[in-house]
């Protein structure tokens, strides 16, 4: 399809009668068109779309009517059939009360031209330049972060499931591009034995009979990757995407000990931030949290301003992996920031977000505060009243020199790596602290042959140490948690994508479509929250059920 030069086209006198008559006081549909206009033109879609060919549907309608369907929702299908039977919709998208429509599957179309043209911020990125114009949206403000857990667009499998359907997966593959190829050679017990989805229920409970069972169908994959890669087999047929991804599930799956296939146990496994949980969506990755949780997908981080005087909107959506730690995501939301010239004063993040690292680093590159509660110290002493944890000993970083609360000093002083960051390494003589009065506050440590040991200290260098401290003493005071209270209305930004607006459950699979659904529902809350602003609608407070108001 090509694109032809258009104009935004007016709302139709017929359509705007009847819909206002039908609205008298209008509703979101309505009040976005006459206070906001249409937010794209065609020009921004250019790079999309050929100079040849049949004229394509007029792009600006087609990210509007996207953006719309997710303010509602819908379904592709849902949203075509809001466009032909919907006059608000018409209405918003200047069309004649006639107007037929298009089929559905221009939506998903248009989608993917916004994927392969890597403009998937593009809608977002449009409508905050709007807001910024409109003098709703300013930097050095005040913005907030948070994240939640996406389900993938999946089932969940176990190991043994998981190696099943990725081998009845590819063999279907094989069958629709290669079919003549694939039955010359196949063994008529495949036929029966990978005939359809092996759910946990069909197969072997008993632990030896599942391994005994895993490892046949670890063989069948090996004979299939043998005749995949014999030199009478085409070429092409080893870069089949199915194919591809069955050798990583299999080499993390599977190894090969004295020419026989074996199956991995506990401890010989990769980590789940490698672990393919799924043939139909290599992107996806197992994770949990606070041992109450446990997915397979990914996450989402959104943040949002939250100056007084301002709609709240959110300015960056961020996508990972569910095993990706928060605290590897904040440099890439300033640096988003910052290209949408929106970068803010202050940041606030929940402990994941930050580091002694972190907050150097945005102060000096971004001129951005972060703000957020530093972890805790965890270690045994500092949970027990009255024992000596880090912050009893004393440090002369000079004489690089350690004092602990009874006088004694250091034998041992290195400095190395922990972790990926510089730390130190701090060890007191056996012979001072074995005899000690204050041990048992002090230390539980062991020497050789199992003497007690002596009490070792791992701190950061000087300056990330000494802020740390600080901070952490900080975030104890009344002032810091008034600040820091601001933070806590993200949750109902979160709330709000992933129980009304669907963005718990992925509608696509893979991480790339799985960003562009995230972006599109931060778009849609945007929409919304300006719509209600202009409108003068309050913002909403807390709920609280009928039961806890009764304490009120």
């Amino acid at each position: 399809m090509s694109l032809k030069p258009k104009t935004i086209e007016p709302v139709p006198e017929e359509t705007a009668r009847i819909t206002q008559a039908a609205f008298p006081k209008g509703n979101t549909m309505m009040k976005m068109r006459d206070e906001l206009g249409v937010f794209f033109d065609d020009e921004q879609f250019a790079h999309l779309f050929s100079s040849q060919g049949q004229p394509a549907l007029a792009p600006w309608r087609l990210a509007l009517v996207t953006v719309m369907q997710y303010v509602e929702n819908l379904t592709d299908r849902q949203a075509a059939d809001a466009v032909r039977g919907h006059i608000d919709w018409k209405y918003a998208l200047g069309l004649e009360l006639s107007d037929p429509g298009f089929n559905f599957s221009v939506l998903s179309e248009f989608r993917s031209r916004l994927l392969d043209g890597t403009s998937e911020k593009l809608l977002l990125n449009e409508m905050l330049n709007q807001f910024k114009e409109m003098g709703l949206l300013k930097a050095k403000g005040q913005q907030r972060t948070d994240a939640t857990h996406v389900f993938a667009a999946i089932r969940t499998l176990n190991r043994l499931e998981l190696v099943a359907e990725t081998m009845i997966h590819t063999l279907n593959v094989l069958a629709t591009v290669v079919p003549d190829w694939l039955k010359s050679w196949v063994p008529d017990e495949w036929f029966t034995r990978y005939e359809k989805r092996l759910d946990d229920y069909r197969l072997p409970q008993d632990k030896k009979q599942r391994t005994v069972f895993a490892e046949v169908i670890g063989v069948d994959g090996h004979y299939l990757f043998s005749m995949v890669y014999s030199q009478s087999s085409p070429e092409w047929l080893r870069d089949v995407p199915a194919v591809m991804t069955m050798r990583e599930i299999w080499v993390q799956q599977y190894y090969v000990e004295d020419g026989n296939v074996r199956w991995r146990i506990k401890g010989n496994l990769p980590s789940s931030a490698k672990m393919i949980s799924s043939p139909h969506d290599t992107d996806a990755r197992y994770s949990s949290k606070k041992n109450t949780t446990s997915w397979v997908g990914y996450k989402i981080h959104l943040t949002e301003t939250c100056d007084t005087e301002r709609p709240n909107l959110i300015t960056d959506v961020q996508t990972t992996v569910a095993t990706d730690q928060e605290n590897s995501v904040t440099p890439k939301i300033h640096k988003e920031l910052k290209e949408r010239e929106i970068l803010p004063k202050e940041h606030l993040g929940d402990t994941a977000y930050g580091s002694t690292d972190l907050i150097f680093d945005s102060q000096k590159e971004y001129g951005i505060e972060l703000i957020c509660p530093m972890r805790p110290d965890n270690s045994w002493q500092s949970l027990t009243e009255g024992a000596y944890d880090i912050s009893f000993f004393s440090i002369d970083w000079e004489k690089q020199q350690v004092t602990c609360p009874e006088g004694k000093t250091n034998r041992y002083w290195q400095e190395g790596e922990r972790g990926g960051s510089p730390k130190i390494l701090v060890r007191f003589h056996p012979d001072d602290c074995q005899p000690c009065p204050s041990r048992s506050k002090c230390t539980r440590s062991k020497g050789a042959r199992g003497r007690p040991g002596s009490r070792e200290l791992t701190f950061s260098p000087q300056k990330e140490y000494e802020t740390l401290q600080r901070l952490r003493q900080f975030q104890k005071t009344e002032a810091f948690k008034e600040r820091y209270s601001k933070r806590a209305g993200i949750e109902g930004t979160i709330s709000h994508a992933a129980y009304t607006l669907g963005a718990r459950r992925c509608r696509y699979r893979g991480i790339e479509k799985a960003h562009l659904q995230h972006v599109l529902t931060a778009c849609a809350i945007n929409l919304t929250r300006v719509v209600d602003w202009l409108s003068a609608k309050k913002r909403a407070q807390t709920r609280k059920s009928a039961f806890l108001a009764l304490a009120a």
